[in-house]
């Protein structure tokens, strides 16, 4: 999961597993899986480096057992 936020300033938590598409036009949107997109403050570098961030957790986690 990662966080981010809605352009209103609300935060909220995403699966990054769901995540097909990210763009600038020029607000950010992350298109899912499901079809739905989203709206978010944050760039797409940061998205981006928010999903690498997030894998490497869950591989840390994973080889730490």
């Amino acid at each position: 999961m990662i966080d981010v936020t809605r352009l209103n300033d609300k935060h909220f938590v995403i699966n990054a597993e769901l995540i097909e598409s990210v763009e600038e036009t020029p607000d950010t949107v992350i298109t899912l899986t499901t079809g739905r997109k989203i709206l978010v403050k944050e760039k797409t570098d940061e998205i981006i480096g928010k999903v690498y961030e997030y894998r490497r957790k869950i591989s840390a986690d994973f080889f730490e057992k």
